[in-house]
């Protein structure tokens, strides 16, 4: 356990951090299934915007890889374009 004021601080916010990361990271992914089950292009075209920028607002605070969020938004754009 912790010995020092700022230690059980730090516990405190980690735990908060982590529930919140959870929370958006379980949120993206399941945009992204959601997107993928889409088969109408203008549909597509119209979520592709929104989806990308959740990616990259969780790249931004590193609850996921900049590199993941990348390949996400690649494979999501090829999935537009195949419709």
């Amino acid at each position: 356990m912790a010995n020092h004021k700022s230690a059980e601080k730090r516990i405190r916010q980690a735990e908060v951090r982590r529930l919140r990361n959870r929370y958006v990271a379980k949120t993206a992914r399941n945009a992204v299934k959601k997107f993928r089950a889409v088969t109408d292009k203008e549909e597509a075209q119209k979520q592709y915007p929104s989806v990308c920028s959740m990616l990259d607002r969780l790249a931004k605070k590193n609850v996921i890889h900049k590199n993941k969020a990348g390949n996400l938004k690649s494979k999501l754009a090829a999935h537009v374009n195949s419709l």
